[in-house]
């Protein structure tokens, strides 16, 4: 995946739903190579699918987190598969650096967050976590 990829991926994330026109514009592109490019990554499967995002999928969970997760040797993709069976748990992402895992956490109170929380700590393999909580979500329109 090259840079002009990259900047394709990064526009359709702020709006896929942009049409090819305005994609081409704004890579300084044709519409024809934007949309080999669009089908190309999606051969490849570098895009998965396209999804919608809505006002109540956030109301649905408001108190939201970001939980980063220290794994004891290589237990990792067991406790990602632990991680998902937790309704509360939106998403996990492998990462670099200090941590190795972050999930994205929602639930409707602090209780329960905590509750949520409190059980992933308790994971044989989860040796450290620092939570976050999201606050607020700004979004680019491109």
């Amino acid at each position: 995946m090259d840079n002009t990829d990259q900047k394709l991926i990064a526009a359709l994330r702020r709006d896929s739903r942009a049409p090819l026109s305005s994609l081409a514009v704004e890579l300084g592109l044709s519409r024809t190579t934007v949309r080999s490019r669009i089908e190309r990554l999606i051969e490849r499967g570098e895009i998965l699918g396209f999804t919608l995002r809505l006002k109540s999928d956030i109301a649905h969970a408001p108190v939201r987190g970001m939980m980063m997760l220290a794994i004891e040797g290589r237990g990792a993709e067991k406790i990602m598969h632990r991680l998902l069976g937790i309704a509360a748990v939106q998403a996990v992402h492998s990462t670099n650096g200090k941590w190795d895992l972050i999930a994205e956490i929602g639930t409707d109170t602090l209780e329960e967050l905590d509750k949520v929380l409190f059980d992933i700590r308790r994971i044989d393999g989860v040796m450290r976590s620092e939570t976050n909580l999201l606050l607020s979500t700004r979004e680019g329109k491109g």
